[in-house]
């Protein structure tokens, strides 16, 4: 005799119900530069870049420099190198390419609000002739001082019509104006290792964009550079990352070192 099983109803599903809010000033901006991104014909280069010898350098330093200031002048320092690296594509009725004299980084931070994160970019300029110590200062202000003192610019564009906002963010993108290159970057950065995480592709509207994952155990980590097509093919961005691994491995490490040797040397007599 086969046993009798009780089975319960199942109690009927119940649509979910949907709220609606207007989209978050905060989003604005960024929804923007996702959205003017996707007519740029990106493709991401990644390497395996061996930085433990950086990493220990970093560790012993006298002064906090993170990975962030590392990168961002050691890319720059391959751009003085690589003009394409600091060139964009100029549309309209007559493509052409545009190259600034120097680098200008244009790096995402994250600010932490009551309402929630929210994304912001901040612009360095020329961080291939400055020190390391001197970037991380300038990160960690943007990262810490008042949204208004930093980043009043994206504030105000913010607080602009959508149709406005996009209209002068493609504008500068086919400047060939000086202000361009200060106004959006000749490159970007955007990394998550700080979280554990890699963010190897994501929209950008400069011709390349640098991002870095953690880490591993061996000192090894993954560096990605996202690029514009119209301006770079993939041989000439694997020579950067190349190019990039050895400034970090020789010129920056020796960098992290002189601060300990600097902490280190006895203090010169008075006159």
């Amino acid at each position: 005799m086969i046993p009798f099983t009780f089975v319960q109803a199942m109690p009927p599903a119940r649509i979910p119900t949907v709220t609606t809010k207007p989209l978050p000033r905060g989003r604005r901006v960024i929804n923007d530069l996702a959205l003017i991104g996707r007519s740029i014909p990106l493709f991401p280069v990644d390497r395996e870049m061996r930085l433990a010898d950086v990493a220990e350098a970093r560790a012993a330093a006298s002064q906090r420099v993170g990975w962030t200031a590392c990168f961002m002048k050691a890319y720059a320092v391959v751009a003085a190198e690589m003009p394409l690296l600091r060139t964009w594509f100029k549309g309209g009725l007559t493509a052409r390419l545009a190259t600034a004299s120097h680098s200008v980084a244009s790096l995402a931070i994250n600010r932490v609000e009551p309402d929630g994160d929210r994304l912001f970019v901040a612009r360095f300029l020329a961080p291939d002739v400055h020190p390391l110590v001197s970037i991380q200062s300038r990160i960690d202000r943007h990262a810490i001082a008042p949204i208004r003192e930093v980043f009043f610019k994206q504030l105000d564009l913010e607080r602009m019509p959508g149709w406005m906002r996009r209209r002068i963010l493609r504008w500068n993108m086919n400047s060939s104006s000086p202000k361009r290159a200060t106004r959006i970057g000749t490159f970007s950065m955007s990394s998550l290792a700080g979280s554990g995480v890699g963010n190897h592709f994501h929209p950008t509207i400069c011709t390349t964009s640098l991002c870095q994952g953690p880490l591993d155990d061996a000192g090894r980590c993954r560096v990605t550079i996202i690029a514009d097509h119209r301006v770079l093919d993939g041989i000439t961005v694997a020579k950067a990352l190349q190019r990039l691994e050895e400034v970090l491995v020789r010129d920056i490490a020796a960098e992290l070192k002189s601060l300990r040797e600097d902490a280190a040397a006895p203090p010169a007599a008075a006159a």
